[in-house]
């Protein structure tokens, strides 16, 4: 299990911030042929099978990764720090989302809301369980509430990941429930 998550870590830096770490390109979607992935892990002392290349997407609690249609490609759900479009379209999203984060971060939130930094886009749930964890992962956490409903009436888009997580561009902090 250890190897997973090893190997799931690596496979995220890859597919959602440097991939040319091993020499592969991403089409402007964030896809890659699964053959050209699995050549270029093995060139660079990374082998993986196809089969525990599905075990390692299967398994993945947070579905960071989803398999084309066809079965052919691969890429990363969200969180990039490339230029990627991953064509999600507009939805409406839950009247509350959450947001985890560490409380060292709640007075920036406070004065400037929640920023999508490096990434595409601000990464929210619509699970207190999930957004607590989230936020562990960086500290004692803060769960922030998020009025998504107003966001949305009030003009702001919403995406919603292929693995559940809902995303924007940027969350005003007169919208955030600080709690």
């Amino acid at each position: 299990m250890r190897d997973l998550v090893k190997d799931s870590k690596f496979l995220s830096l890859i597919l959602r911030h440097k991939p040319e770490t091993i020499g592969i390109r991403l089409d402007d979607s964030g896809w890659v042929e699964i053959d050209n992935l699995l050549e270029a892990l093995a060139r660079h002392k990374r082998p993986l099978t196809r089969e525990k290349l599905m075990e390692i997407v299967a398994t993945n609690d947070k579905k960071r990764f989803a398999i084309s249609a066809d079965g052919k490609r691969i890429r990363a759900s969200q969180g990039h720090s490339l230029d990627i479009a991953l064509g999600y379209a507009p939805c409406v999203p839950p009247a509350v989302l959450y947001h985890g984060t560490a409380s060292r971060f709640r007075q920036s939130i406070e004065d400037r809301g929640l920023l999508k930094g490096d990434r595409h886009h601000v990464h929210m749930t619509s699970s207190v369980d999930t957004a607590r964890a989230v936020g562990s992962r960086h500290g004692k956490p803060v769960i922030l509430s998020i009025d998504a409903g107003a966001m949305h009436r009030d003009g702001y888009e919403f995406f919603l990941s292929d693995n559940g997580v809902w995303l924007t561009d940027h969350v005003p902090a007169s919208y955030i429930d600080f709690g």
